[in-house]
This record gives C-alpha cells, structure tokens and sequence, in this order.
C-alpha cells in the first residue's frame, strides 16, 4: 500500500528537499481556532500536519504542549473532534494529516473503528508514542486492512533489535527523537540525533523525521542535511499561544524558510 506521507517524501527527495512537520494540539485554544491554525501552517510552508489528541494522562509532552492539552480538555475536547478537525482541514488543504495520539484513547474508542473513521475523515495515519510494534498486533492489523500510516518512534537508546523492528512495521517515516526527555524547544538539537538516524538508516529505513527540541530555521536546515523531514510541536503551540493564528502562520513560514532545495 502507497503510504501519502511516504509518496510526498519521495516527491521532495527526489526535488533535493525535506519535509517539514508541524504539531499542534486539536482544541486549542478551542476547536475553530485549532483548525484555521493547521491551515494557516500548511499555507506558510508546513508539508505535513501533525494533530496531537489531548489526552489526561501525556508521557512525551512537555510543558507548553501540556498546557495547550490540558486546556484543550478544559474546554470540553471529545475525541470525536478530531475527526471533525481532520476532516475540516482536509476540506481546506490538501497536505497529509497524522494524528499523534496515545494509545489508550485509541483502545477505549475501539482499534478497528478508530481506524475507519480516520480514514472517512480523510486522515493519513497516526503517531503513536507510546505504543511499540510488539504491542500493537492490532493497530498493525486494521492500518493494513485501511492503509493508513503507522509511525512508530525510535530514540537513541534503542537496540539495534528495537530500531530494526521499528523500521520493518512503520509506514510514512520513523519518528526520530533527537534527545532523551520531554517535548519543548532547546538551543540544541542534540548530536544523538544525527547518529539516531544514521541507524535507523543501517536498519534499513528511507523515511526518517527528526522531532524533539526543533525550534528554528536554521535547526530545520541543519537537521534536514541528514533526515528526512523536521518536526517542530512547542515552537507552533506557543506562537498559537501567544499571537493566535497569525503568529502560528509566521513561525511556521520562518521555519519553513530552513526547508532550502
């Protein structure tokens, strides 16, 4: 099965480019704002959208994504509205939507129709960062049966085992997390990463995006010499935070202008 992320990556490859992924929470600071925040991304240079489920209980998020979530819940989030988010921006834009969600949402909701409404919403796939290919026997069956992406991440702890198995079950890319921690803009992107790809390429992966800790143009040219596609979460949510849609669009078109041919 073709995946969309995977045909895009191949599209920019073979024009010499990454991709750049850009995250931002469904909900927040409320539904309609969330939605024309992830069409202004791909209007100012995202290539691929990222759509983080709030959920009560995060492992990998820091604490501007924490904040933007938990608000997000606050405000009444069901997870019914991301599908309706989904399904909004895709009737805007075309760019591939991932949904990053934990997994316990996914299994609460029911793995199978899960993924039938993703598809009918038009969504491209899910982020699953806490869910590892040897505990998703279900999720790997109905993304086949569907074709949606399946990304699985991979951390610079990982064996070489791990990083293998990661490789052979993930469709679209392998989430690539360049530093041990929590989500959240650092000065450095750390040399982990590199290396972290490095493998993920000796175990056989042509699709590998950086994520964790990428915050500006010049950490997306830098990561992007050696990835396959950057992608930048705390940056969005704060300027979304902070200037509405409008400083979430000018973020994302400062990074992008790392995206260079």
């Amino acid at each position: 099965m073709e995946s969309s992320v995977g045909a895009l990556l191949a599209e920019r490859r073979a024009a010499g480019r990454g991709l750049l992924v850009g995250y931002l929470p469904v909900g927040f600071p409320d539904l309609a704002t969330s939605i024309d925040a992830a069409v202004a991304l791909v209007e100012n240079g995202v290539d691929v959208l990222e759509l983080g489920l709030p959920y009560s209980d995060p492992v990998i998020d820091g604490p501007v994504i924490q904040a933007a979530t938990q608000r997000a819940l606050a405000g009444g989030f069901r997870l019914r509205h991301g599908f309706e988010a989904v399904a909004a921006v895709r009737s805007r834009v075309a760019a591939p939507v991932l949904l990053m969600t934990y997994w316990n949402p996914v299994m609460q909701y029911g793995v199978e129709r899960f993924a039938d409404d993703l598809v009918s919403a038009g969504g491209a796939g899910l982020i699953t960062p806490d869910l590892i290919p040897d505990e998703a026997g279900e999720w790997l069956a109905a993304s086949d049966r569907t074709g949606l992406d399946r990304v699985f991440l991979a951390a610079p702890s990982s064996s070489p085992e791990r990083l293998a198995n990661t490789v052979r079950h993930s469709r679209g890319f392998v989430y690539a997390v360049s530093t041990m921690g929590i989500t959240g803009a650092r000065a450095d992107v750390d040399r982990a990463a590199r290396g972290l790809v490095g493998r993920l390429r000796e175990a056989g992966s042509d699709a590998a995006c950086v994520g964790i800790g990428i915050s500006t143009p010049e950490q997306v040219r830098e990561v992007l010499e050696y990835a396959d596609g950057a992608i930048v979460g705390s940056a969005l949510v704060s300027a979304l935070a902070e200037g509405g849609v409008g400083g979430a669009a000018a973020t994302a078109a400062r990074l992008a202008s790392g995206v260079v041919a």
